[in-house]
C-alpha cells in the first residue's frame, strides 16, 4: 500500500470492526435468549406427595428447573436468602404460594413464575406471590447495580488509556501509584452515584466504595501493566476482558441459570460478577456470601500487580523503550506523533 495515510486509517479500523464483532457476538451471545438452564427451584413438603410433585415439575421441565424439596417454609426462605434456590413453591389446594427473592435476580423471580402460575392455574387456584427480598424503592428491578458496574467499568478502562499512553514517560512505580489513586477515586464517584445521587445504596455505602475501589484497582494495575507489551491493543484487550466478557457474566441483568453454560461459568470468578454480587451481598442479604465475592476481587487484583510487576521488570531490562508508545516515523516531530498516537487510543476507548 503506497500511502502511508491510508494506511495509518486502515490499521486503526481494525480495532473498531473487532469491537463490533466481539460485541455483537458477546451481548447477543448471553442477552439475546434468555432462557431457564437448570435454574433451581425448591418445593416446600416432606411427605410423598410432595416428592411427586417435585418430579412431576422436574420431568416437566428437564434440564431448565433443578427441583428439590425442603421440609418447611421457613428453610425455603433461608434457601432463597442464602441465594441458593431462586423460587420455593408451596403447594396448597387453596393458596398455593410462590416465594421469590427479587433482589438476587428480578429476571429470574419472573422465570419462575412463569414456571409456576400455569401449575397454579391447572388446579384452579389463584398464585400468590410472596418477595422475601425485594430491592429498595429507587431501584424497582434491582439492576442499578448492573449500571453501576458500567460506570466504574468504563472509568477504569478509559483511565488505562491516559495512564499507558499519555503517561508511558513515567516510571512504572509512578504509573502503578497513579493506578492506585484513580482507582480510589473511580470507586469514589461509584459510591456517590450509588449513594447520595440514585439512592441504590440506603446503607453500608463504605463498604461499596471498597468493592468498588478493589475492582477499578484490578483493572488498572491489569490494564497499565499489559500496556507495556500490548500499547495500542490494549484497548481491544480490555474490552474483551472487561465489557465483553465482564457485563455479560456479571448477573446483572440476568443470573447464570438464564444464560448458556459459557457465561453462566464465567459468573463463578469473573470480576464484573465478584463486584455486582458483593454489592448485593452487602445491600440485601446480610452480607452473605460477601467474603467470597471480595475474595474474587482480590484475586483479580493480585493479578493484576502481577503483570504490572512483570512489566516494570520488562522495562528496566531496557527491553523497550521508557515510553509506552510507538516511535514515529519522522524524528522531527516526536512530541506531536507520539501525543496524536496517546489521543487516537484514549478516543477509542471512551468511544466504546
Amino acid at each position: 500500500m503506497r500511502s502511508p495515510a491510508l494506511r495509518h486509517v486502515l490499521t486503526h479500523l481494525i480495532t473498531p470492526l473487532l469491537m463490533c464483532l466481539g460485541m455483537g457476538l458477546a451481548y447477543m451471545g448471553a442477552f439475546v435468549h434468555p432462557e431457564p438452564n437448570h435454574l433451581p427451584v425448591a418445593v416446600v413438603g416432606a411427605g410423598p406427595k410432595a416428592k411427586v410433585f417435585a418430579q412431576t415439575v422436574k420431568d416437566t421441565a428437564g434440564d431448565k428447573l433443578d427441583v428439590r424439596t425442603v421440609p418447611t417454609r421457613a428453610e425455603a426462605v433461608h434457601l432463597l436468602r442464602a441465594r441458593t434456590v431462586t423460587g420455593a413453591y408451596v403447594p396448597s389446594a387453596r393458596t398455593p404460594e410462590l416465594l421469590v427473592a427479587s433482589a438476587a435476580s428480578d429476571m429470574g423471580a419472573t422465570a419462575v413464575e412463569k414456571v409456576f402460575i400455569p401449575v397454579a392455574a391447572e388446579a384452579g387456584v389463584p398464585l400468590k406471590v410472596t418477595d422475601v427480598a425485594e430491592p429498595v424503592a429507587d431501584d424497582p428491578t434491582g439492576q442499578g447495580l448492573f449500571f453501576l458496574l458500567i460506570a466504574v467499568s468504563i472509568g477504569s478502562y478509559a483511565s488505562v488509556a491516559a495512564l499507558g499512553a499519555a503517561g508511558g514517560t513515567l516510571p512504572m512505580r509512578i504509573r502503578a501509584l497513579l493506578a492506585l489513586g484513580v482507582s480510589a477515586v473511580v470507586g469514589g464517584i461509584g459510591a456517590l452515584l450509588a449513594g447520595p445521587v440514585f439512592h441504590l445504596a440506603h446503607h453500608d455505602l463504605a463498604g461499596v466504595w471498597g468493592m468498588a475501589w478493589l475492582y477499578s484497582a484490578g483493572i488498572l494495575f491489569i490494564g497499565v501493566g499489559l500496556h507495556t507489551f500490548l500499547k495500542r491493543w490494549t484497548t481491544l484487550t480490555m474490552m474483551v476482558l472487561f465489557v465483553m466478557l465482564n457485563f455479560t457474566s456479571s448477573g446483572g441483568l440476568f443470573r447464570p441459570e438464564l444464560q448458556n453454560g459459557f457465561f453462566g461459568a464465567l459468573h463463578a470468578f469473573w470480576n464484573g460478577a465478584g463486584l455486582v454480587e458483593g454489592a448485593r451481598s452487602l445491600l440485601y442479604f446480610g452480607g452473605d456470601g460477601l467474603n467470597r465475592n471480595v475474595w474474587t476481587l482480590a484475586v483479580w487484583l493480585l493479578a493484576g500487580l502481577a503483570v504490572t510487576a512483570i512489566a516494570a521488570a520488562y522495562e528496566r531490562r531496557g527491553a523497550v523503550p521508557a515510553a509506552a508508545v510507538a516511535v514515529p516515523e519522522s524524528p522531527a516531530e516526536p512530541a506531536r506523533d507520539a501525543e496524536e498516537e496517546a489521543e487516537e487510543e484514549a478516543q477509542e476507548t471512551v468511544g466504546v
